[in-house]
């Protein structure tokens, strides 16, 4: 006989359809509910740097990388055009002062200074002639100005003697006058002749003295000629290291070239490039030191050049104590920079947190240490291990200061 078949309800027989709907609106409840809540991030606190909010000594200073140059640099210049005859110092070696570095020759300029010396010998033979000239016309001067004197003394004693006669009446009166106008002519002659020897006096002195101008001023030139064969002759200025020199043996130099560099490194200085943000605060004085070896080693700041290229300046500093057995030119050491007195502040240790927020905020660990919250802060100054907390965080708070590139968008972090 035939069963009856009975007819399923409608739910049986959609069941598989409504049970995925209601677990289809539970998962968007759950979205909506979680949504509305702050965003979160589950991570584990073994893969972070959790640090704790501290009130503490903050010392501001700069960190930062130093190259060592020698204290001073000279450029070798010739003096002198020639050929390179000889070279006599090698790259790097240690010179000193007056040290000979090459050797240069230059036929011309002795050519030069042969003629020099010639017209030397003839204007000091020419100074000779004209000096023995002017002596013998004075001497002549001088021997006729004895005998007019002479003269006119036997005229005087005349002149008495016919006066003498006259007044007796041995003489004329006209012979009187002939003896006197005699008389007189060469007391006249004589007091020129007497004036004319002056002045002869003066001329040869006057001469002479340029004369001998005119052959100072030749013996100098010659003087100054000998010395362009010295500057054949490159020496070392200063003591120290030659590190290049860029001739080689029959090469033409001209005066004026650069033909090499002179390095002291008896004492050393250190370049360092800051950056801008500092270029108001770093002056010439301020102290810094090097730590080598568990040792400190004081410098001083000598030169700021306030030039910005790349958004940083120069300084220079030289050490004003002992220096570090291991210091060598181009050698890189660590720098720090004092930029003030240490003072009371809160403070946190750096990290890659302030990259990713601009240090606007940090997520602070709560109480029960399971998760951090998105926390705003203000930071003041900083240096290479602190920064400077002025608002947001206290003593005691800790802080996550690491891992933030994973965090995205999360405003809490749940801590495994």
């Amino acid at each position: 006989m035939d069963i009856p078949i009975k007819k399923k309800h409608p739910l049986v027989k959609y069941r598989y359809y409504v049970a995925g709907g209601i677990l289809f609106l539970v998962f968007v409840i759950y979205v909506f509910i979680s949504g509305a809540g702050p965003r979160k991030i589950r991570y584990s606190e073994e893969n972070l740097v959790i640090a704790e909010v501290k009130q503490g000594s903050f010392f501001e200073f700069v960190d930062m990388e130093g190259i060592v140059h020698p204290i001073q640099t000279i450029k070798l210049n010739i003096l002198e055009s020639g050929i390179v005859e000889r070279i006599v110092a090698e790259e790097g070696s240690m010179l000193k002062q007056g040290d000979t570095i090459l050797v240069l020759t230059n036929k011309e300029l002795i050519r030069t200074i042969d003629d020099e010396r010639d017209e030397l010998e003839k204007q000091g033979i020419r100074y000779e002639e004209k000096k023995l000239e002017m002596e013998r016309r004075s001497s002549q001067l001088k021997r006729q100005t004895i005998e007019t004197i002479y003269r006119l003394d036997r005229l005087s004693k005349q002149y008495a003697l016919d006066q003498e006669e006259y007044r007796i009446g041995i003489k004329s009166k006209a012979q009187l006058e002939v003896a006197s106008d005699e008389y007189n002519f060469n007391q006249k002659n004589t007091e020129m002749l007497l004036e004319e020897l002056r002045h002869d006096s003066l001329m040869n002195n006057i001469q002479i003295e340029l004369m001998k101008n005119d052959l100072l001023r030749e013996e100098k030139r010659f003087s100054r000629s000998l010395e362009r064969i010295d500057n054949l002759i490159v020496k070392a200025p200063i003591s120290g290291q030659l590190s290049y020199i860029s001739v080689i043996w029959g090469e033409r130099v001209s005066a004026g070239n650069s033909i090499g560099e002179l390095k002291v490194i008896d004492q050393f200085k250190i370049q360092m490039r800051i950056s801008e943000h500092y270029i108001d605060r770093i002056a010439t004085g301020l102290p810094a030191t090097i730590i080598n070896q568990d040792k400190r080693y004081p410098l001083r700041i000598t030169k700021v050049n306030p030039e910005v290229k790349d958004r940083q300046f120069e300084i220079d500093l030289v050490f004003t104590d002992d220096l570090p057995e291991s210091v060598r030119i181009g050698k890189n050491f660590r720098i720090q920079i004092e930029l003030g007195q240490p003072e009371d502040a809160i403070v946190i240790p750096k990290g890659n947190f302030f990259q990713a927020t601009g240090g606007q905020w940090i997520f602070k660990v709560n109480s029960a240490g399971n998760k951090a919250v998105k926390t705003p802060i203000s930071i003041g100054r900083q240096n290479p291990q602190q920064y400077e907390i002025l608002d947001g965080l206290k003593p005691g708070d800790r802080v996550i200061i690491t891992g933030y590139d994973n965090f995205g968008d999360a405003e809490e972090v749940i801590l495994n």
